[in-house]
């Protein structure tokens, strides 16, 4: 496979990075958390009412100003995963990925060689025609990035078999799903610690590993399991925060007045 560059090479180098999810379906809150410092951006298609159109609109404003784009689609679909591909996005979050051949067919969906990508040069990704075949599949198999999302206990049971997968770059551990599915099963919050524990286990040293921490707290513990890259958040988290701050401080403000 071809050398990593870019959020990628990052990634796999296993930088310390920080995100933030993106559910407003507008440019700006992308280009905020670019101009103070945040390292990627995770587009929410699958929860969020993006299209391909908005999604276009966001990738574009991250390169202007120089904050990755990754992108949660909606589905492991091909064509779901080629569509933000072709908008130039530097990666992908698949959700529900719970078997090493759900695991190999994304990474196939997103690679030309080894991969089975659709060839689409007139797009973003593309340099819109601007260059050779083989400059256009060399840069993006180099460049793009495929996140698993494991956030089923199917996808637990069987990690180890998914973090062997070649052309799988790394995982994200959704514990909101996770706990949902144990709650189902009568379980509680330590089946979501035990199965978090396995799973960065098995992913140490052989696949970078993600996370949306809850606390400083839980991001240090989580560090000291391995992981390396932290979504925190998220735009409409930030915005309903400080909103309620700010109306909270002001209203006690004036009280103290009268």
């Amino acid at each position: 496979m071809t050398a990593a560059t870019g959020f990628r090479k990052r990634f796999l180098d296993r930088e310390e990075l920080y995100g933030s999810f993106l559910k407003i379906p507008a440019t700006m809150p992308a280009e905020i958390l670019g101009a103070v410092g945040y390292d990627f951006v995770v587009v929410d298609e699958e929860h969020s009412p993006f299209n391909r159109e908005t999604t276009d609109a966001i990738v574009l404003a991250c390169r202007a100003w120089g904050i990755a784009s990754v992108v949660r689609v909606q589905s492991a679909e091909p064509a779901a995963l080629l569509s933000v591909l072709d908008c130039g996005a530097d990666g992908v979050l698949v959700p529900h990925v719970d078997s090493a051949e759900k695991a190999r067919a994304v990474a196939a969906a997103c690679r030309y060689r080894p991969g089975s990508r659709g060839f689409a040069p007139t797009t973003r990704a593309g340099a819109f025609g601007a260059e050779g075949m083989e400059d256009h599949i060399a840069r993006q198999d180099a460049r793009v990035t495929v996140i698993a999302m494991i956030e089923d206990p199917e996808a637990v049971d069987c990690i180890e078999e998914i973090v062997g997968v070649e052309g799988l770059d790394g995982i994200f551990i959704g514990r909101g799903d996770l706990g949902a599915a144990y709650a189902a099963e009568g379980k509680g919050s330590e089946a979501v610690a035990e199965a978090t524990r396995h799973v960065l286990s098995a992913a140490r040293g052989r696949k970078p590993a993600a996370i949306l921490p809850g606390s400083p707290e839980d991001a240090a513990a989580m560090a000291a399991q391995g992981v390396t890259s932290f979504i925190l958040s998220s735009d409409q988290g930030f915005l309903k925060n400080a909103a309620r701050a700010a109306l909270g401080n002001i209203r006690d403000g004036v009280k103290t007045a009268r």
